[in-house]
């Protein structure tokens, strides 16, 4: 009998690789299983769980961030893959109460058994004034008012810096909007649609605020956009928006569940105990905070760049999770971050406003 693995060179050399995988496999296995880093190495001081995770959720974030690049690929170049559907629930834009309370930030280092990255510690607990939020994500609907009313051409509502990037580079309007001559239409990953009004409007945070000064809002801080999810009228703090329940399919727009967004009402599920709707998937979330280091952040010895290299003044905050985003991903402590200007991040954002502005 003929063995193909000789006389087929692509069949060979996937049956090394398999091969390779095994090996690789059982090695991991074998460190896994006895835990003996050698001492002094930079993985020393760390579980045996910790470079894996490294890993793994590693390559899930280039796994999103590589979903930016094709998106943007001529249509004829990708082959159309299935979508789940998304649910069409009415809804009406509104802002919900927030009371004052205590928002926990971060992850304790004592919770050994959950992973995080260096930027997720320490944990610390941070009291947040009572404000207002807006209980879905601006929707393209919404932003096309902004756009229509020449948001884009009025310099008050920009920065200095936002302003000439939106000169020098022509910005008019959304990355993924299409003008057609008096109309406007959507580009989603395989085809060309009306524009969804419904669906969350994504923008890069300069676009978020400038917006955000048009409604006379601002952009959520970081402790607000946790106290919002996370916060409950009780004092208490759940570990996901919903409760306790790990995400799972039906409770949002995430873990690959879709390569586009879906309307901001799709997940009546995904709600916080203050009604606040959808702040984990469909579309990461602007916050108005720069990506810092918490009070006792040390690096990962053996990778003390991941996030020490952004502590720049020069990247923001987001949380939540786009469609992309591997459920992994979706605890409360992770932290997303992206520079200002950067417009072709599965990104939206939702306002707040201060009680004293609403007249309340």
């Amino acid at each position: 009998m003929v063995d193909c693995r000789k006389t087929c060179p692509r069949i060979g050399l996937a049956y090394r690789k398999s091969k390779a995988k095994k090996e690789v496999r059982h090695l991991l296995d074998g460190v896994m299983q006895a835990g003996d880093f050698p001492s002094g190495d930079a993985l020393a001081k760390h579980s045996a769980e910790t470079p894996l995770n490294v890993a793994i959720e590693h390559r899930l974030m280039h796994s999103e961030t590589l979903a930016y690049m094709l998106h943007q690929l001529p249509f004829e170049q990708k082959h159309p893959q299935p979508q789940a559907s998304s649910n069409q629930e009415s809804f009406r834009a509104e802002m919900l109460h927030i009371p004052e309370g205590t928002a926990t930030l971060g992850l304790a280092r004592r919770d050994a058994h959950q992973f995080g990255w260096d930027n997720e510690f320490n944990a610390f607990e941070t009291e947040v004034p009572t404000f207002r939020v807006d209980k879905y994500m601006v929707t393209n609907g919404e932003f096309l008012e902004f756009l229509r009313t020449g948001g884009y051409e009025n310099r008050q509502f920009w920065s200095d810096e936002n302003w000439r990037w939106r000169q020098e580079r022509n910005v008019q309007h959304p990355v993924f909007w299409i003008r057609a001559n008096d109309d406007w239409r959507y580009r989603g990953m395989f085809e060309e649609l009306p524009l969804p009004l419904d669906w969350p409007v994504y923008v890069s945070w300069a676009e978020a605020s400038a917006y955000a000064k048009w409604a006379r809002k601002a952009l959520p801080t970081e402790a607000q956009w946790h106290r919002a999810a996370y916060g409950t009228p009780q004092g208490s703090e759940r570990p996901y928006p919903w409760g306790n329940d790990a995400p799972r399919p039906g409770l949002g727009n995430f873990d690959f569940s879709r390569w586009d967004p879906a309307a901001v009402s799709s997940s009546p599920l995904n709600k916080s105990a203050f009604g606040v709707q959808g702040q984990l998937g469909n579309g990461w979330e602007w916050t108005a905070s720069l990506f810092e280091p918490f009070a006792g952040f040390e690096t990962f010895a053996f990778y003390p760049g991941y996030s020490a290299d952004f502590f720049d003044r020069k990247h923001y905050v987001m949380k939540g999770g786009s469609a992309r985003t591997a459920a992994a991903m979706l605890r409360r402590s992770f932290r997303n971050w992206f520079q200002p200007r950067y417009p072709y991040a599965y990104a939206g954002f939702r306002c707040v406003s201060n009680e004293s502005e609403t007249g309340d």
